[in-house]
């Protein structure tokens, strides 16, 4: 079976998580991504846990990250090391870096330069706040939780009335990933079309705000400035994490029916004809005196006993799992979510698979991530066609690393 961008070459510029998130999708739909790394490999490998021998960093970090990807080890402070990028650029369909905006550029390797190289490229750029954004903007670092903030994302997060909160997971590294990924296959298809490549101008800052859902529209309608809210929902209520006896549960009852078959699950059939409850746009105006009434309710059992009600009347409902349970969870292990890799020097790990399910060309977890320098000798033979000696030269001048 062919899979989905097979025949596709990626090179791969990218550190930590915005665009190696990227290049991982892009690689579990059948791209070849050939990982740059410089000689100190990417700054993932230092981050834990680590896993195997003592003092070897075997980063789990890098490893949940760069399954299915090739690693060059590319000295590009050498002239040498630059010459072999242009090489690879040539010869490939993408590029993907997540330097700071102006590193590229002062390589010799800008927009302008890459496209002379390869018209038919599409190069990748994710940053803190986007290359085409006025200089103070454009140079300042950035990460993850730099674009949460920056974002109005943590203004939303947390308790009520608690501090600001970042979200449990790096996602403004995330959703840029995601996000370039889209436009990456769509100047792909473009390219289809009319031969030419593209450049894609991705900020963290910019794929968060456009994730606030109702939150920029709550405010440009109606001039308020929303805070968190801790587990409820803006606009529909109820539908928020309640306490019961021994845990807590999730209850999201979206629409009338179904805070009928709620309110009658807890026999509380009056706050039907409650004239404060009678339909959502009330029930959120008055969620406070609502959560306080249902939680009276809900704490009288333990969130088993609330299951079995919740299921029969089908009740949108979830335990909140923790990593050990959303694990060891059947639904994960049906949907192939959790998969064991054979990491070289550690042995089998388990990581998190490929979510992109399509009926042909799966995305699929085939090789775990890769040594530091695993393949240079192998892309700059199959790849770039260079001769044994060649490559032994480079290893002396310290271009490519030594044999891993």
């Amino acid at each position: 079976m062919k899979r989905a961008l097979e025949g596709i070459r990626v090179i791969d510029l990218s550190h930590v998580l915005a665009a190696p998130t990227t290049t991982m999708f892009l690689a579990d739909l059948g791209a070849e991504v050939i990982h740059l790394e410089p000689p100190h490999g990417d700054d993932a490998r230092e981050y834990g846990p680590f896993a195997g021998e003592p003092g070897k960093n075997h980063s789990g970090y890098f490893i949940s990250l760069n399954r299915n990807k090739k690693s060059l080890v590319l000295n590009l402070k050498l002239e040498k090391g630059r010459e072999i990028l242009r090489e690879l650029i040539r010869v490939s369909d993408v590029i993907v870096e997540n330097f700071r905006p102006s590193t590229m550029k002062k390589m010799g390797f800008g927009w302008e330069e890459i496209r002379k190289i390869n018209p038919r490229i599409i190069y990748a750029a994710i940053s803190g706040f986007g290359h085409d954004s006025p200089p103070e903007y454009a140079a300042r670092p950035s990460y993850d939780m730099v674009a949460q903030a920056y974002s109005g994302l943590m203004s939303i997060t947390g308790p009520v009335g608690g501090p600001p909160c970042r979200v449990g997971s790096s996602v403004g590294d995330i959703f840029a990933g995601h996000q370039a990924v889209i436009g990456i296959l769509a100047a792909l298809l473009y390219r289809e079309k009319t031969g030419l490549g593209q450049y894609y101008d991705g900020s963290m800052v910019d794929g968060l705000f456009a994730v606030l859902e109702s939150a920029v529209a709550r405010y440009t309608i109606s001039g308020k400035i929303p805070g968190p809210l801790g587990g409820a929902h803006p606009s529909i209520t109820p539908f928020e994490a309640f306490r019961t006896k021994d845990s807590w549960i999730i209850v999201a009852a979206g629409n009338d029916v179904l805070w009928g078959k709620l309110c009658r699950i807890l026999g509380r059939e009056d706050l039907i004809h409650d004239s404060r409850f009678a339909n959502n746009h009330l029930r959120t105006e008055n969620q406070p005196e609502l959560s306080t009434i249902l939680t009276a309710e809900l704490v009288k059992k333990t969130t088993d006993e609330w299951v079995g009600s919740f299921e029969k009347q089908e009740i949108p409902y979830s335990r909140i799992n923790n990593m050990k349970q959303i694990c060891e969870d059947p639904i994960i292990r049906h949907r192939d979510m959790l998969v064991t890799v054979d990491q070289p020097g550690i042995g089998p790990v388990r990581i998190a698979g490929s979510p992109i399910r399509l009926s042909e060309t799966p995305g699929e977890v085939r090789s775990p991530a890769p040594l530091l320098g695993e393949h240079s000798e192998e892309v700059l033979r199959e790849v770039l066609g260079y001769a044994p000696d060649r490559i032994e030269a480079l290893k002396k001048e310290g271009v490519i690393n030594e044999k891993v």
